[in-house]
């Protein structure tokens, strides 16, 4: 790394940072879940990351992400979903760690030198489950729309995850691929994480400069919180606190458990930092 380079050049950056905190916690003698691939997948521009200030009191938030996503997705799978859609999958090796059946289809789609970085690193290694990857750049409307509908004919009960995407759209962008996902009847399920403007407003505080200096600039916090995506088709079937989760599981640090007094809400949140991980399903089903 140059002199003068960022450390955090394009959004594709954070997948390495992400890795960081997934690593940490399946060192830990009591983690919440393993991932054995993720010190060499973060490499060495995300060691360099997470040395960015707060980055350690942080970790609850991202690790109660991969907990919870874990958990839902194990879930749908024993429920009968054939088809995993990992939306700008990024660096995430759940096909490789989670116990997933070998009849299961994995489809991961994110952008090609990712892709291909991901590839070299795991070159070797077996996936519990049939996996493709898809390259392609989810802000070309057109090509993900034809991607999903090729998807949808393929599967006969299909879960996305886009774990880590939203935050980066438009309120506009993020309901224009609510409505797409909602297009293909065989996509039943949709896992996502939602946080509210008061935590968008603290992480841009936090880490802002450097997203925005690589052009990718936290924007998504609705103000209806998880309510958001009804007018698109979909609503929240179980909403999950992140903070909540934290605090079951001995994740938070001890001067914020006290705002576990607080109670809990998965409506607004406003100016209240907040972040959920999200079930949806299609609205009336």
């Amino acid at each position: 790394m140059g002199e003068t380079e960022p450390l955090i050049r394009n959004v594709s950056d954070t997948a390495h940072w992400a890795a960081v905190y997934r690593a940490n916690e399946s060192e830990r003698p009591d983690a919440l879940f393993r991932d054995p691939f993720a010190r060499r997948l973060a490499g060495e521009r995300g060691e360099r990351i997470f040395e960015l200030p707060g980055q350690q009191r942080n970790a609850w938030a991202w690790v109660m992400r991969t907990y919870l996503g874990d958990r839902y997705l194990t879930e749908q799978v024993a429920a009968g979903a054939d088809l995993v859609v990992n939306l700008a999958a990024g660096l995430d090796a759940r096909p490789y760690r989670l116990p997933m059946p070998a009849s299961l289809r994995w489809v991961e789609v994110d952008l090609p030198e990712l892709i291909d970085y991901k590839e070299e690193v795991l070159r070797g290694e077996q996936p519990a489950c049939a996996l493709e990857r898809v390259r392609l750049d989810l802000a070309d409307a057109d090509a993900r729309r034809a991607l999903f509908a090729r998807l949808g004919r393929e599967a006969k009960r299909a879960v996305v995850l886009s774990e880590g995407l939203l935050i980066y759209l438009t309120p506009d962008e993020v309901g224009a691929l609510a409505r797409d996902l909602a297009a293909p009847p065989s996509f039943e399920r949709w896992i996502l994480d939602v946080v509210s403007p008061g935590l968008v407003r603290m992480m841009q505080k936090q880490v802002g400069a450097h997203l925005s200096q690589a052009q990718a600039p936290l924007l998504f916090g609705p103000e209806e919180g998880p309510g958001f995506f009804a007018r698109y088709g979909w609503e929240p079937l179980e909403v999950r606190s992140t903070f909540r989760a934290a605090i079951e599981t001995r994740r938070l640090p001890w001067p914020l458990r006290l705002f576990g007094f607080l109670p809990e809400s998965n409506g607004r949140q406003g100016k209240r930092p907040w972040s959920g991980i999200c079930l949806m399903g299609k609205t009336g089903t």
